[in-house]
């Protein structure tokens, strides 16, 4: 769940007039996503009257809900297009008469919500904003039950001027409320938000907020009391602490997660299997030149095999579950995000240097890639880079791409030709990359330093690395398994596999030993 968003759910059905109703949530089942609304939900939203919006556009405002009830069905909505006024209604009213559209979808703010078993969740407070006709309601549900005309008068022939501009003004009234209650509405989206206590309707500050507060504006020489103090305590600060309470800020001040682009370069597939093997040929026929009464003799192709194993990288995550309610979702979205940057993280380490065994075995580390020695032990130069740039085949040499981290990026930067010209070629446009020898650069942080012994550059065809995918980041949330303990469990897993599978790709430039 995520606060000062509008979310959007349901659907309904019309006919030829204004009139318009529909059910615009089903209590009897979830929503496509598995959200359940409950329907003291709706409370406050009873009896009052919402904007009639086409798609969840706030430009397009085609008439008003004016009753809304609550039954053991569902969210009922009655109300008008405003067919006589404004040419989208028209438009809306022949979409739902031809059937182009016949769901209803409501937009609401979340207040207070529960995580179902499954996923989805029980939404047990929101704030009702809007109920829009759409095509694709989120929950299959909802739906215009009925659209009618309404009934012309018997006179409406005989209507004078002045009584026509009257039933203008009128209307016109209407819009320009209906568009006061969706900028309210946008200013309230606007503002930070604040969680309240439930049976608080006047925002009024529960004793964590006013206890935070106090705790602000305290000094170490006039500290709060004992009973504030308490009231801030949710859990020990690395285990969420820093949460509390979400209204001071519900921006994250997260450290930099870096890791190689290996994956925008390298071959990626996909596999349902263990593992995947790809047929080889390691060697070519042997013809030869022969007199003309010479028998010919024969000569075989030789072939192999190259295996990519697929490995599992894992690991859980413990979180309270008062944190989890208390933290109004953004707990679970920053342990989500968390997961997310480390397994990115491991798995483009082990592509570089992965050593194989329960990994992918990575770039830096196959011996079958040939390398190109330079000139000394501490440094690198110009026409360092030009041999290992021409002992590649011209094929790969042509889709070549330049591998190194960013100190001997700086060192190659500085690097100068005959002429003084420097070898290094900046981008020509934002967001092209820079060149060495006309071949882009990407920065691999795993690759060595300049030193004796190491191998600071690699340059070749990248698709001669194979990335095999079988399984994404998938992560299971079991709340069962701690439950006894006040603990949900994120199990988080990915499964691929990486290797060279061509070495002639590739070649790598290595500083002699001291």
């Amino acid at each position: 769940m995520q606060l000062d968003r509008m979310e959007v759910k349901a659907s309904f059905t019309a006919d030829e007039s204004g009139a318009i109703e529909g059910v615009a949530w089903d209590f009897s089942s979830p929503d496509r996503v598995g959200d359940v609304i409950e329907p003291a939900a709706f409370a406050s939203a009873v009896g009052k009257s919402i904007p009639a919006l086409f798609a969840h556009d706030q430009s397009q405002v085609v008439g008003v809900f004016d009753s809304i009830t609550v039954d053991a069905d569902g969210l009922k909505v009655k109300g008008k297009l405003l067919v006589d006024t404004v040419e989208r209604a028209r438009e809306v009213r022949s979409m739902i008469q031809i059937k182009a559209v016949q769901g209803l979808s409501i937009g609401f703010m979340t207040r207070k919500a529960a995580p179902r078993k499954g996923g989805g969740r029980t939404i047990q407070e929101l704030e009702l904003l809007e109920t829009s006709i759409v095509a694709i309601p989120a929950h299959p549900g909802a739906r215009i039950t009925s659209q009618k005309e309404l009934p012309m008068p018997a006179n409406a022939e005989t209507k004078t001027v002045e009584e026509l501009a009257v039933e203008l003004k009128a209307a016109n009234d209407n819009i320009a409320l209906v568009t006061k209650r969706l900028e309210t509405a946008e200013t309230a989206l606007a503002r930070p938000a604040i969680i309240g206590n439930a049976a608080n309707d006047n925002n009024e500050p529960t004793a964590e907020q006013k206890a935070f507060g106090a705790y602000i504006r305290s000094t170490p020489h006039a500290p709060v009391s004992a009973e504030e103090l308490k009231t801030l305590t949710v859990s020990s600060d690395p285990a969420g602490g820093y949460l509390a309470p979400p209204e001071f800020s519900t921006e994250f001040v997260r450290d930099l997660v870096q890791f190689s682009p290996i994956r925008a370069i390298a071959s990626v597939r996909s596999t349902g299997s263990s593992s995947v093997i790809y047929p080889a040929r390691t060697g070519i026929t042997n013809a030869k030149w022969k007199g003309e009464t010479q028998a010919q003799e024969g000569s075989e192709p030789a072939f192999g095999q190259a295996e990519i194993p697929v490995n599992e990288v894992n690991t859980y995550v413990d979180i309270s579950n008062q944190l989890l309610a208390d933290s109004a979702g953004v707990a679970e979205s920053e342990v989500r995000l968390a997961l997310a940057e480390d397994f990115g993280q491991k798995e483009a380490t082990a592509f570089l240097t992965g050593t194989g065994s329960n990994m992918p075995k990575g770039l830096f580390v196959d011996t079958a890639i040939a390398s190109k020695a330079a000139a000394v032990a501490s440094a690198i130069s110009f026409d360092d880079f030009i041999s290992v740039f021409y002992d590649l085949p011209s094929v790969y040499r042509n889709a070549g791409t330049w591998g190194m981290n960013s100190k001997t990026l700086a060192a190659a930067r500085k690097l100068k030709d005959n002429q003084g010209q420097y070898l290094w070629t900046p981008a020509l446009a934002v967001g092209q990359p820079e060149s060495i020898l006309g071949r882009p650069v990407v920065e691999l942080l795993e690759a060595d330093d300049i030193g004796a012994n190491k191998s600071p550059v690699i340059f070749g065809d990248f698709s001669g690395y194979r990335i095999v995918d079988r399984l994404s980041l998938s992560i299971l949330v079991n709340p069962y398994l701690k439950a006894t303990d006040g603990i949900t469990r994120f199990h988080a897993t990915r499964r691929v596999g990486g290797a060279v599978l061509q070495a002639a790709k590739f070649r790598k430039l290595k500083n002699p030993a001291s």
